[in-house]
């Protein structure tokens, strides 16, 4: 599906409101005027915001743009729209003040970038795909297009299902068999275990999983490293059983809920994120109840762990084809990038990998298109890509 036949995702539009709101307010701050304007460029070419108020608002924001950067009063410019149809609501005003009041602060940036240079790119864009490891080590690749099934479990190329096992079946633990699903850099795919909870799992992830659960105990998997989204069946549909991932020393235990754990090898903390429900997470000795939009940061290092309120559509917005970030790093964007697009970013210039990116990007789209956004905003001067390497300035 190309980009210009998608909607705004309502929590996406909701943000965009709320920013233009604190910029018509005048309580916009530098970060925020950057955030509006990546968040036009990003969505530039969706068409479901209607054209209202334009006059009005673009008035508005010319004076808070002149009052906030105190650059006086300066000859507006006429506007040539690129769509063909709706605009986006504002998304003319958004694009006046937003390149204009980006291009003040950071004039000097934008003049010395220069243009880029690709030299062999063969860097691709991230699909379904994944490894499953059956209980007898045998390896079964899993990718789009391609079908697969064997007795109790099927994958149709995008997600593997298992079917619930008859209890008569399973007598005693000795019988509970695992399997393991291993996500490479590059990829994603979603399992439905046999007691229906669904698992969303991000690049570079393996999750070990029994293929039947046991009546009476806990139904336990083990996020080894890696991300995953929880969609997990309720307690109630299986008299009582609690849901418990374990991943690295850690321990979150459920009813019934939707949370996120990104626990990464190469990241020091692991990180729960509470969609909704509630759960307990759990750690030597310390347990901890998160409330929806609550995330726990758990140190591995130091054993020390901490509650925070979040955004929690930054957190899991990778499950549904999007990048969410806010007050987020280029190091630790590019980071993320990596791994979707199975590549190694270099800094050339270290005093940019704590340049901060506000905005959204979309999954379905070319290294190129992303770093030209990313570009695009200042935060970088230049790039390379030269094979699976992307080199910035």
């Amino acid at each position: 599906m190309t980009l210009s036949k998608k909607k705004m995702d309502t929590n996406n539009k909701q943000r965009f409101l709320i920013l233009i709101e604190q910029f018509l307010s005048g309580k916009a701050s530098v970060s925020e005027i950057k955030s509006l304007f990546n968040f036009f460029q990003s969505h530039q070419e969706i068409s479901d915001w209607e054209d209202e108020h334009k006059k009005v608002v673009e008035e508005k924001i010319y004076h808070n743009i002149q009052e906030k950067l105190g650059i006086g009063s300066f000859k507006r410019k006429k506007v040539i729209s690129i769509f063909n149809t709706n605009l986006l609501k504002y998304a003319a005003v958004i694009l006046l003040g937003g390149l204009l009041a980006y291009s003040v602060l950071n004039r000097d940036i934008l003049s010395t970038s220069k243009d880029l240079e690709l030299v062999e790119n063969n860097i691709q864009i991230g699909t379904n795909k994944a490894s499953l490891t059956l209980e007898d080590g045998s390896i079964v690749l899993l990718e789009k297009g391609k079908l697969y099934e064997n007795r109790n479990v099927n994958s149709n190329g995008d997600e593997i299902v298992y079917n619930e096992v008859d209890a008569e079946s399973v007598l005693n633990m000795n019988d509970v068999k695992y399997n393991y699903l291993t996500i490479p850099r590059g990829g994603q795919f979603l399992v439905k275990l046999s007691d229906n909870t669904k698992v969303w799992l991000n690049s570079e992830s393996q999750l070990k999983y029994p293929i039947n659960f046991i009546e009476g105990t806990s139904r336990e998997v083990e996020l080894i490293y890696g991300e995953a989204y929880f969609e997990v069946s309720p307690s109630a549909l299986h008299n009582g059983d609690s849901f418990q991932v374990i991943s690295r020393g850690q321990k979150v235990e459920v009813v019934g809920t939707q949370f996120n754990v990104k626990s990464y090898k190469d990241e020091a903390s692991i990180y729960t994120t509470l969609v909704e429900g509630e759960v307990l997470v759990s750690h030597a000795d310390t347990k901890q109840t998160l409330r929806p939009n609550q995330q726990y940061a758990f140190n591995i290092l130091d054993h020390k762990g901490l509650i925070s309120n979040v955004n929690v559509y930054n957190e899991v917005s990778w499950r549904g084809g999007v990048f969410s970030f806010e007050n987020k790093s280029l190091k630790e964007i590019m980071t993320v990038l990596s791994r979707w697009y199975d590549m190694n970013v270099i800094f050339e210039n270290k005093d940019i990998e704590n340049v901060e990116f506000v905005g959204v990007l979309y999954k379905d789209r070319s290294i190129e298109s992303i770093l030209k956004n990313i570009k695009s905003v200042g935060s970088i001067k230049s790039y390379e890509i030269r094979d699976r390497k992307v080199i910035l300035n």
